[in-house]
């Protein structure tokens, strides 16, 4: 399987995520449903913290991930919700917060700013999609 990460030249390349992956070859779809950050009792973990929150759903992501056989390096889109977009962007960006996946080549990512999440006390929710070899 081959992805090929692309930012045409002309648009802005955006330092958080790609503008275009191609996939070729056969292939098996992950689509991992939004995840919140709760814990495995479904109670919200880290009230009132974008940081903390965004670490716990990642790392759920990444347990989801390898439930299906895929990695970080095989996400080729990436969709962010969250309450407070600009307080998210401050809270989850700079050198202290883990990385996740190659910052190098991160997928094409949307941010949405939204009124509610499924409980009161989310701040953040985020859905993939992964390709992996069939």
């Amino acid at each position: 399987m081959e992805i090929k990460h692309i930012n045409p030249d002309g648009i802005y390349k955006h330092p958080a995520f790609t503008r275009v992956v191609t996939v070729k070859e056969p292939i098996k779809l992950v689509f991992v449903a939004g995840q919140t950050p709760s814990d495995e009792n479904y109670e919200p973990v880290a009230p009132g913290d974008y940081r903390a929150q965004y670490v716990n759903v990642m790392e759920n992501l990444e347990i989801q991930l390898e439930a299906a056989g895929a990695s970080w390096d095989d996400v080729v889109f990436k969709r962010i919700f969250v309450l407070d977009v600009d307080e998210f962007k401050q809270k989850t960006r700079g050198p202290d917060v883990p990385q996740f996946g190659d910052p190098e080549k991160p997928p094409p990512t949307t941010l949405v700013g939204v009124t509610r999440l499924a409980d009161p006390d989310f701040l953040v929710e985020i859905d993939l999609l992964a390709i992996t070899d069939a």
